[in-house]
């Protein structure tokens, strides 16, 4: 068994995530994991990964191509446009083979047609249940898992130690005594980052999508009402107290951090590696509420997609569904990537005190919503964000108000 894996945990809710359909289809490609034989493999692999991947997957892709002697074309494309690239791109057959990245794309990717079933077969036994659930969609399975993350906590112990803040107010004062440039960063930028905000959204009670007991998302906003608009005041007061900046994103965070400009960082896995290569002492901690509820994290796998147009669907499927699928593989991409494996075995052989206290934290997360609607929130919810922290809206309530508007209506367009 893993040690202090929330899996468990959130199984029930991610399980879910199958459930929680929109109106679309598959493709009717389908990318098979059969016992057959392996056909010959030949031409080239096209393969698309953005900039917070592409470090741990260079050497899994050099590994495939020596094993197969096939070329695999490794494209980095930009976090903020891989996804709507590939969207726009596969139905003119310019779009790549195979596509790394969130579960949260599923629903997206599948309404508009651009990503092939595949199936796992029995392989699905081998990983974590909830890690394959969140790939599928209307009863199918449209991706294959490798890692699971979220975000928490992360103190530099050199500047503070043995500290347990109750409430995230709380713990910014602990963090003033460090008498650092910040308290606690957590990343921003001019189109806001509601992702690394949502653990302080939920302790005010405030979901992005209401859930049905099975865990599984509705379309109705949950972020609305007295809970959305209490935590929009919130967010005003931590920008004029200085503890949020819009203009420090995630590259000046991380530098922040690692230049001892700060005792806290809120951030995910992904960072942590770089933390510790650095040779600091680090304790990774759930963020503490700041509402009086929990403070629930996104939770998030990352997985691979087949494109529904791939040129080499037999290549790509030797790739995502026989070779990631390995317990080898998926240990060198935790090992690079700082990610908890989404294979049961390659998981439990992971014994790390840092990324053991990320799955404490995502303990009490929620899945990232796979629904399309969810795809109508990101821009209205970081652009808000934004003007709350620089204080650029007079009426904190108004404003978020006027942002669950738009997000309804840009949802009704597109039914």
């Amino acid at each position: 068994m893993r040690r202090s894996i929330p899996l468990a945990a959130i199984a029930g809710v991610t399980l879910a995530l199958a459930a929680c359909s929109g109106s679309g289809s598959g493709s009717g490609s389908t990318a098979s994991a059969t016992a057959s034989a392996k056909p010959t493999l030949s031409g080239t692999l096209t393969m698309w990964v953005d900039e917070t991947r592409i470090d741990s997957m260079k050497p899994i892709v050099d590994e495939f191509q020596q094993q197969t002697g096939v070329k695999v074309d490794l494209v980095q494309k930009v976090s903020g446009d891989i996804r709507t690239d590939f969207v726009s791109q596969v139905p003119t057959g310019q779009g790549p083979d195979v596509i790394i990245g969130a579960h949260d794309w599923t629903g997206e990717f599948v309404n508009n047609g651009v990503v092939a079933t595949v199936q796992l077969g029995d392989k699905a036994k081998d990983f974590s249940k909830s890690a394959v659930s969140a790939f599928a969609y209307n009863g199918q399975q449209y991706g294959v898992p490798y890692a699971i993350e979220n975000i928490a906590l992360v103190r530099n112990n050199k500047l503070l130690k043995d500290t347990t803040a109750k409430t995230f107010d709380d713990l910014v004062t602990q963090a003033k005594t460090a008498n650092t440039p910040f308290s606690v960063l957590i990343q921003q930028g001019d189109k806001g980052d509601a992702y690394h905000l949502y653990p302080l959204q939920t302790s005010f009670g405030a979901p992005v999508f209401k859930q049905k007991d099975d865990g599984s998302y509705t379309n109705e906003i949950g972020m609305s009402g007295d809970a959305g608009t209490k935590f929009a005041a919130y967010l005003q007061k931590l920008g004029k107290e200085k503890v949020l900046d819009a203009s420090i994103d995630g590259d000046k965070a991380k530098q922040a951090f690692l230049d001892g400009k700060a005792p806290y960082i809120v951030t995910g896995p992904w960072n942590t590696t770089a933390f510790t290569k650095a040779g600091m002492d680090i304790s990774v901690l759930p963020v503490p509420s700041a509402g009086g509820q929990e403070a629930k994290p996104f939770v998030g796998v990352q997985g691979a997609f087949i494109s529904a147009k791939s040129k080499n669907p037999l290549l790509a499927q030797e790739f995502v569904v026989n070779f990631l699928t390995t317990e080898k593989v998926q240990t060198e991409l935790y090992k690079s990537g700082g990610r908890l494996p989404a294979l049961t075995a390659a998981a439990s052989k992971v014994d790390d005190k840092v990324l053991a206290g990320f799955n404490a934290a995502g303990s009490t997360g929620a899945p990232m919503p796979s629904i399309p609607e969810m795809g109508s929130v990101w821009s209205f919810w970081g652009t808000t964000e934004v003007q709350l922290i620089n204080g650029q809206a007079a009426d904190p309530a108004g404003a978020w108000t006027t942002m669950i508007t738009n997000i309804q209506n840009a949802i009704a367009t597109k039914k």
